[in-house]
């Protein structure tokens, strides 16, 4: 495929699509793009992490009764599916595109592979093998922990409000999961946020954006606090009426899904006419200029009603560096005034 049908490489050799990114038309008053939307919207991530969580729910999942009794034996199976899974998924976008690189640089953003780069701030100055190990090391375990919590809860009854099953409450459970991306992107922007402030930021989330530029890899590359609190999202279905599937729907589009905004191209061709959206471009961003897009795709456009949207356009250039004079300009004055002081 001709990349330069859909964006735009500048001297360095890095890519940028030519349309803008949009929040979700029905902010907007679009509701012409809505058809496009809902598609997109379902197809293929979603509907990728749905089936998932069924296809868990039907062969790897036991029974109430089991769940409610923790033991060695089905926590241990779930980890290791858990790795199995992101194995499988993380490492064949990673073998095709970054290691066998079907498609060289077309569509990627940054023209740079990380295995060209090494660098001391990585575990064996690999960025790589850093990812790798802190996904596989750190961050799948922590996933697993938090969903054997929910699933031991779900075993002895344990909620807010009582889980609910889907023959007495199937609208509002079709609802709910309709919902669930919604429900990560309120969560994740206010966590996302928080570890943003300077000290956070220091001792915990720089952990993650070592990766200025991501691969798959560097999707659950984190600290264990990070983890923690990313995965934490899936408790939120102790407090709202919601059934285990539904859990294990939010459960796979944290886990799975965080994969979307580090694939570092914006398609990925599967065959010569064919390419699949990665929805990567926001958080692309974010990592190559660390305080926008801190949300994810502007389904709840909370950067944009805060100020800290990006959408790739130059004028979205000028207004972020307009916001930084003006923290400079702030820290300054803070400065000159304890000086002052003194």
């Amino acid at each position: 495929m001709d990349d330069l049908q859909y964006g735009t490489r500048d001297k360095r050799g890095n890519w940028a699509p030519n349309a803008p990114l949009e929040i979700a038309p029905f902010w907007l008053g679009k509701f012409n793009k809505m058809g496009a939307f809902l598609v997109d919207y379902l197809w293929p991530w979603n509907a990728f992490h749905m089936a998932t969580a069924l296809l868990y729910w039907v062969f790897v999942i036991p029974d109430a009764q089991t769940l409610a009794t923790l033991s060695w034996s089905w926590p241990l199976y779930l980890l290791l599916v858990n790795m199995a899974g992101i194995f499988a998924m993380y490492g064949a976008i990673e073998l095709f595109y970054y290691v066998r690189r079907r498609q060289g640089t077309r569509f990627k953003y940054n023209a740079k592979f990380p295995a060209e780069t090494p660098s001391d701030v990585f575990w064996f100055k690999s960025q790589n093998l850093d990812n790798f190990l802190r996904s596989f090391l750190i961050g799948i375990p922590i996933w697993t922990a938090v969903e054997v919590l929910m699933l031991w809860c779900y075993g002895n009854g344990i909620h807010a409000f009582g889980w609910v099953d889907w023959q007495d409450n199937w609208l509002w459970l079709v609802a709910l999961t309709l919902l669930v991306p919604a429900i990560h992107e309120i969560h994740f922007f206010c966590i996302h946020r928080l570890i943003h402030t300077p000290f956070l930021y220091k001792h915990i989330h720089s952990v993650h954006h070592n990766s200025i530029n991501p691969s798959p890899w560097s999707s659950l590359s984190m600290h264990w606090i990070e983890h923690t609190l990313y995965f934490g999202e899936i408790v939120w279905h102790l407090l709202i009426p919601s059934n285990p599937i539904v859990m294990m729907f939010n459960s796979h589009a944290v886990g799975y899904g965080a994969i979307n905004g580090h694939i570092g191209f914006d398609k990925l061709e599967i065959t010569d006419e064919t390419a699949l959206d990665s929805h990567a471009y926001a958080h692309y961003l974010h990592h190559k200029y660390f305080e926008v897009n801190y949300g994810a795709d502007g389904l709840v456009p909370l950067d944009k009603w805060l100020g800290y949207w990006h959408d790739g356009t130059k004028e979205a250039d000028e207004r972020m560096k307009e916001r930084f004079r003006k923290k400079k300009e702030r820290m300054k004055a803070r400065k000159t005034g304890a000086t002052a002081a003194e």
